[in-house]
């Protein structure tokens, strides 16, 4: 097991806070429910995180490598400035997350955490680099990387390199549908109420879903073109997205001195995923999340060779425990795999969700939680934290 060194000392530092804030969310279930996952009040998380020392990681340790994947919200659409709810308001008037800035003021740069960002192209335009520098704030918009970085840098004596790809508008049930997905039948009610029996795509199947003849079931093939309104073939397929993110991470680690300086090797140490709105929209991909989410998690780690790479994902802001309809639904799929919750045994102490409902400041995840940056701070700051507990394990 890699050994952990808390550079900056973030457990000593926060345990006084920790142990005075701490709210436990796993209270007893109902019986048919999983234990809701556990996070904690967000000022008890990043209040007394240090700033950082201006020093580089131990070079002569493997990069520990933390991908992250999702959608628009893990992408980020938080505002960096311009008033209530950026987040320079944050700091520099609310003195929150002390963290990002260094004594005079200014934007605080990490020699240790490294923040790469890619994102595949338009119209087969291939990957597109849009981060590769050390963690500053920087830009006019954040997602939850910021918050973190500096949990991890904080947490890791090693280096670190937070390494995001993903796009916007992408479900679980379509777009990233990972590999050895299979075909499913489920029944489609549409605007007036009439009710068809579609096959939704296995993995490389395209369209997303097809009318099912009723005696071939599941065996009904897929129309033999998929053409948009121009009469065009729609290039696009199920696990689409899925393939181009694993792939890009993999060219960052191919050239990763390109990407990290210095660096001695990496290893593939922990993955953190924001996601669920397209699938909300989608009363079948929401039926199927648990089991995509399930297969998601350990296919990646088997493409990254990382059978041991923790996992961290969290809720959506506007989803509450108990809620119903395709929302409740994802929320009840992301808190099934925790691996406190129990009903995965082989998630135990490697699969955590963070509840992020306590953790939002008005919004969805449709709107971006109208680009509050506290959203995406303190959500950030959860799955941090959540990953460092992780890592002790």
């Amino acid at each position: 097991m890699r050994k952990l060194f808390g550079r900056t000392s973030l457990f000593a530092l926060a345990a006084a806070a920790a142990a005075a804030a701490f709210v436990p969310l796993r209270a007893a279930p109902a019986a048919d429910a999983p234990p809701p996952a556990t996070t904690k009040p967000a000022a008890a998380i990043g209040a007394n995180w240090p700033k950082p020392d201006g020093k580089p990681a131990d070079m002569t340790k493997p990069v520990q490598v933390f991908i992250l994947m999702g959608q628009s919200n893990m992408v980020g659409l938080g505002k960096v400035t311009g008033g209530e709810g950026s987040l320079e308001t944050a700091v520099k008037e609310k003195k929150k997350y002390a963290y990002l800035t260094d004594d005079a003021g200014t934007w605080a740069e990490r020699k240790d955490v490294r923040n790469v960002r890619v994102m595949q192209g338009r119209g087969g335009s291939g990957m597109q680099l849009f981060n590769n520098e050390w963690m500053v704030v920087k830009g006019t918009t954040m997602g939850p990387e910021y918050a973190i970085g500096h949990a991890l840098g904080n947490a890791i004596d090693a280096p670190v390199m937070v390494l995001k790809s993903c796009i916007g508008n992408r479900s679980l049930g379509w777009d990233l549908l990972p590999p050895g997905s299979e075909r499913y039948e489920a029944e489609v009610v549409d605007r007036q109420g009439k009710a068809t029996k579609k096959v939704f795509a296995g993995y490389k199947d395209k369209p997303d879903a097809w009318d099912a003849d009723p005696a071939k079931g599941l065996a009904t093939p897929p129309p033999a073109q998929w053409l948009d309104k121009a009469g065009k073939p729609i290039d696009w397929y199920a696990g689409k997205q899925y393939d181009d993110d694993v792939a890009n991470a993999k060219k960052v680690l191919a050239e990763l001195d390109k990407h990290y300086p210095g660096a001695k090797g990496y290893e593939v140490a922990g993955f953190i995923f924001w996601q669920g709105e397209k699938d909300g929209g989608n009363a079948a991909h929401a039926a199927r999340y648990e089991q995509n989410m399930v297969r998601f998690i350990k296919q990646l780690r088997k493409d990254f060779d990382a059978p041991k790479a923790k996992f961290v994902l969290a809720t959506l802001g506007e989803a509450t425990k108990g809620s119903d309809g395709p929302g409740g639904k994802i929320l009840e799929a992301q808190l099934a795999v925790d691996g406190a919750a129990g009903k995965y045994p082989e998630f135990k102490g490697n699969v955590a969700t963070v509840y992020s409902n306590p953790l939002s400041h008005g919004g969805s995840g449709n709107s971006h939680y109208n680009k509050n940056a506290e959203t995406y701070m303190d959500v950030g700051e959860a799955m941090g934290k959540a990953m460092a507990d992780l890592l002790k394990e």
